[in-house]
């Protein structure tokens, strides 16, 4: 597919963007659990319950090593085409189904096979995280502006039982990204573990506060069949019921596990995204615009690919109704040093963490602590912007 624009001095300039297939790099991950499932039943050999589990968390950062980085940007002129073209954001939706299929896929495994304890973690972990992968396909499609793609994001989101996504991450997040109201903003010198005790629950609360502030502007009662996250969560809830009535109760802890292995996989992007970075407060005592440096960027080509380049995430805090086949690569921002399921190994150890990204982070604030996101607590209250 060439894409052509026009520069300012009035010539045609023509691009093609060799990514526009490996795109379809993003239907790997929710393969890979069905692969395991398949071997299992076929060999009924334990040890292939570990391939989710090796394949997230081993073989993509090391790929992401061997590979390397893209830092290749599409010309400025050729954008809006590439925007334009249906066939980006087609992909996207078609990825909505691959969650559904591998929760259910892996409750009916877990309800109808016999396994070691140790093969029952690992696929809650391996799956788990791959399936965390619902919610960045939710956060593609909830930035759309029209309900049918907010309708798809929004089913993705469920298949990890993350109804408040949207209304927290567009509304919140977005607002507060890189201070010290954020509670999907980590501090420097947090742990991963530390972090996830705010970031669970502040998220929750916040995307509730969010939605019933519409809905009491709209007029409507907060407890309605208009509360997005109600909605999200009575779909959640309705798929766990059927599932437990066809495989029994023994499935409803699996069922639990799976969805919170979820939403920790998204505490593990947002902890590795804006780790220890500070938007400066400026005199009127708002924050300074969200820039690109403000958000950790990484242009590992394997783990950006299957993650429709969540991992450029400077553009997109900056120009967030940037769709990702067009989001771009900057000079001057911070930078991490793998993707994101290595970073999430990585920040498994704090120790380890602090030891990597902690000498990062100071330079980025140039050596002056006073400008990192060090958690003093605010006297204000988020939810209502600052900037």
């Amino acid at each position: 597919m060439i894409f052509t624009g026009t520069n300012a001095a009035g010539e045609t300039v023509t691009y093609k963007d060799g990514k526009r297939y490996l795109w379809m790099l993003s239907f790997i991950p929710p393969l890979i659990p069905l692969l395991s499932y398949w071997l299992f039943l076929r060999t009924h050999n334990p040890l292939v319950t570990l391939i989710p589990f090796v394949f997230i968390f081993i073989l993509i950062p090391l790929l992401d090593v061997l590979i390397g980085e893209d830092t290749h940007n599409p010309p400025a002129e050729v954008v809006a085409a590439m925007e334009a073209d249906p066939y980006y954001l087609r992909l996207a939706r078609i990825t909505v189904v691959f969650p559904w299929i591998n929760y259910v896929a892996l409750i009916a495994f877990f309800g109808t096979q016999e396994l070691p304890w140790w093969s029952y973690l690992a696929l809650l972990l391996g799956v788990g995280t791959i399936n965390g992968g619902a919610l960045l396909i939710g956060h593609e499609l909830g930035h759309k502006p029209d309900r049918l793609n907010i309708f798809f994001g929004m089913l993705a989101n469920c298949a990890v039982g993350y109804a408040h996504f949207r209304v927290e991450h567009n509304r919140g997040h977005h607002t507060w990204v890189a201070t010290p109201e954020d509670p999907a903003s980590a501090r420097f010198g947090e742990s991963i573990y530390a972090f996830a005790t705010r970031e669970l629950p502040g998220a929750f609360k916040r995307g509730w506060r969010n939605e019933a502030e519409r809905l009491t502007r709209r007029g409507e009662p907060v407890w309605s069949v208009n509360n997005e996250i109600l909605q999200g969560f009575a779909l959640t809830l309705v798929v766990a019921a059927i599932l437990i009535a066809l495989f029994g109760w023994k499935v409803a802890p699996f069922i639990v596990a799976h969805h919170f292995l979820g939403w920790y996989a998204l505490t593990q992007a947002n902890y590795v995204e804006h780790y220890g970075l500070l938007r400066e407060k400026l005199p009127n005592g708002r924050y300074q615009a969200v820039e690109p440096r403000h958000s950790w960027n990484t242009n590992h080509i394997v783990s950006n690919l299957m993650t429709f380049h969540l991992q450029r995430h400077s553009d997109h805090h900056a120009n967030p109704m940037r769709p990702y086949q067009s989001l771009r690569d900057f000079d001057d921002i911070p930078r991490l040093p793998n993707g994101y399921t290595g970073m999430f190994g990585l920040a498994a150890i704090p120790p380890l963490w602090f030891r990597v990204m902690d000498p990062k982070t100071l330079a980025w604030a140039g050596g002056d602590k006073s400008r990192l996101n060090l958690g003093e607590r605010p006297h204000t209250e988020p939810g209502i912007a600052t900037s």
